[in-house]
């Protein structure tokens, strides 16, 4: 496979915020550090960009690291440390994110391990869009099916979730189904507001309206 071809990671959410549709400000079990780290990645994702966004995203990995040394049996910690790698790995691009995009894998799968609906499927979501985004062996280890797979047991935790009906569509949209695109990123939109989470859920509400745009553009 040719090194142009290799990843450039959709960041989540969001996903890559989280995809949680829990209604209370900051959720129950997690601890004001992890739920630092979630409010330090919105602010990293969505109002920095370039060599800015790649060095803030580094620093967070720290930050990250330093807080699932002291929660090791936080499977939300362990989410949003994978959460951020994989942003990064985004950000940053090219041959040296692979590492980064597998460390996220390493990551999310830990928090699987500890409890595999922590935060909704959130760990589900953002595994499959890994495994979308990375390419495959013998480089990465991206599948396509795989990917799917674990899309849609994300949503089947999380069915009214704005990132994991954005990442679905986000998938549907690169398949060329259009329809039903426009079906999940429009449940996407409608989507609870997450208390606590304004700045995540306004950047992903835009990010969903300019992929209606190009479906618009497209039809």
């Amino acid at each position: 496979m040719k090194h142009n071809t290799i990843i450039r990671i959709v960041t989540l959410l969001v996903a890559i915020g989280s995809a949680t549709t829990l209604t209370t400000p900051l959720h129950a079990q997690m601890t004001p550090a992890v739920a630092a780290l979630q409010q330090r990645w919105a602010e990293v994702n969505y109002m920095l960009e370039g060599k800015s966004q790649v060095e803030a995203f580094s620093t967070l990995i720290e930050e990250a690291r330093q807080v699932t040394s002291a929660q090791k049996d936080s499977a939300e910690a362990w989410v949003w440390s994978g959460i951020i790698k994989s942003s990064y790995a985004g950000a940053k691009g090219g041959l040296g994110a692979l590492s980064s995009a597998k460390a996220a894998k390493a990551d999310l799968e830990a928090a699987m391990s500890l409890n595999d609906t922590v935060l909704e499927g959130s760990a589900y979501t953002s595994l499959g869009v890994l495994y979308l985004n990375v390419p495959g062996w013998p480089v990465g280890f991206g599948d396509e099916e795989k990917g799917e797979q674990l899309l849609q047991k994300g949503l089947e935790l999380s069915p009214a979730g704005i990132d994991s009906n954005y990442f679905y569509a986000e998938y549907l949209f690169k398949k060329e189904d259009l329809e039903g695109a426009s079906r999940y990123l429009l449940r996407a939109l409608n989507a609870p507001a997450r208390p606590g989470r304004e700045l995540a859920d306004e950047g992903r509400r835009g990010e969903i309206e300019r992929m209606l745009q190009a479906i618009e553009q497209k039809s």
